[in-house]
């Protein structure tokens, strides 16, 4: 199993040489990353110290003599930059756009929400009037009646007086009467 292992090994690393040789025979840039993923192995890997040390050196040598044609052959089309350009500038003007109107749509059912709200505080408002106003007719017959029964009252009283006074002085009169025999 061990032994397994170390083929297993001795073989990835013998691809990530190759993969690093073919981009440095191509004029391809040579980065850790492209490497790991070209050669499909973890990016542990080529950090590796003596896989490290291979890609550092192809590095230096690629940075070493530039070839003026390779530049050419790794930068896009000056048309599909262009392209490229023009549709991100495209995908900001239409986001824009959307931004503006979902913000112009909120704003209108805000709107709408601010009117069905308005109305029905309308009518509660409405409601709640008609309400005290039969409260205050209510609150007015009440103090009227209550006006009237306190009137009735002080009669009442006056008359009750006047039949106590009434009822001392026919007490007074049977008591001061001569006895008949």
């Amino acid at each position: 199993m061990i032994e397994a292992r170390r083929r297993d090994g001795a073989t990835k690393r013998a691809r990530v040489l190759a993969v690093v040789e073919e981009m440095a025979a191509c004029a391809t840039p040579i980065t850790f990353a492209e490497v790991a993923r070209t050669a499909g192995v973890s990016t542990w890997l080529v950090y590796a110290p003596d896989v490290r040390q291979a890609i550092e050196a192809a590095r230096a040598r690629q940075s070493g003599h530039a070839d003026p044609d390779a530049r050419r052959r790794r930068t896009p089309d000056r048309s599909a930059a262009i392209d490229l350009a023009l549709a991100r500038d495209e995908i900001a003007r239409l986001r824009a756009e959307r931004d503006e109107q979902r913000r112009q749509l909120s704003l209108a059912l805000g709107g709408r929400m601010d009117d069905l709200a308005k109305a029905d505080l309308v009518a509660r408002i409405d409601e709640v009037t008609r309400h005290n106003t039969d409260l205050a007719a209510a609150l007015a017959r009440q103090q009227s009646e209550g006006a009237a029964l306190k009137a009735r009252v002080v009669e009442l009283e006056d008359d009750l007086a006047a039949a106590r006074t009434s009822l001392r002085r026919m007490i007074r009169a049977e008591n001061s009467a001569p006895v008949r025999p």
